[in-house]
């Protein structure tokens, strides 16, 4: 998932190239250029969309340009994905397009190494409360942010939850629900299966695309954008050919 760059509002980092964005995968990984964004037949490895953004800000995220890479589909499809399309935001929309979600969760971190989750209080949407492990309960204001305040001072369980001299704070947005869902669904041994038989495909293609091309050839995005559509349509070719494609006299087969 990339991160803006030192916190600055789409901060040009190139000389010679204005859209050049940095890009953190990880707090340990920065990459400076572009960002390749794909939308993979999990079962043939054939590319089906794509398209070239900068690396950082908000509207490059993946989340958000991996919706309109299933814009041009005709139905209602299964997508796969890891946590990066993980958002509240994301799944709420692949919902209302009566798509089905095999997105990894973006994983819960506990205040405390080992201690309380966000998933160890009890909500209740419906009377909107919030009940945390000790079993004090709160209501949810507007705002989704609850704070226990004083109720951790004295409580037994407060070292498996939080150091905070304010104690423990929850922010509960409105993709609660659907988060919480996903994480829950994430623990069944399908959901687990059907994740794990898919994505090597999609890790190959990726793969294929970026061999000897992690570095674009232009500058700008309209140019790499072209290169990027013009690279996978090869590799498409060429993985049609690998899976038999050929001419029956009136017209393309998979043999």
């Amino acid at each position: 998932m990339a991160h803006r760059a030192e916190g600055r509002p789409d901060r040009v980092i190139s000389t010679v190239d204005p859209d050049a964005r940095h890009a953190h995968k990880t707090v340990h990984r920065r990459q400076d250029g572009f960002k390749a964004h794909l939308a993979i037949e999990p079962d043939t490895g054939i590319i089906t969309d794509c398209t070239l953004t900068k690396a950082g800000g908000s509207d490059n995220h993946e989340a958000v340009i991996g919706l309109a890479l299933l814009d041009d589909e005709p139905s209602p499809v299964r997508v796969l994905g890891d946590s990066a399309y993980g958002t509240g935001a994301t799944r709420a929309a692949l919902a209302e397009a009566k798509h089905t979600a095999i997105i990894k969760p973006i994983p819960l971190r506990a205040p405390i190494p080992g201690g309380f989750t966000t998933d160890d209080f009890t909500i209740d949407f419906e009377a909107r409360t919030v009940t945390c492990p000790a079993n004090h309960t709160l209501p949810i204001p507007p705002s989704g942010g609850v704070g226990f305040k004083t109720r951790c001072r004295s409580c037994p369980l407060a070292s498996q939850c939080t150091t905070a001299v304010t104690g423990r704070k929850l922010t509960l947005s409105e993709y609660e629900p659907l988060q919480r869902a996903a994480r829950s669904q994430a623990r069944d041994p399908q959901w687990q299966a059907e994740y794990r038989q898919y994505r090597p495909m999609v890790e190959r293609s990726i793969a294929w695309l970026t061999r000897n091309n992690r570095k674009v050839r232009y500058r700008g995005i309209t140019r790499n954008n072209h290169w990027l559509h013009h690279r996978s349509a090869a590799l498409n070719l060429r993985r049609l050919i690998t899976m038999g494609l050929t001419h029956t006299g009136t017209t393309w087969a998979l043999a």
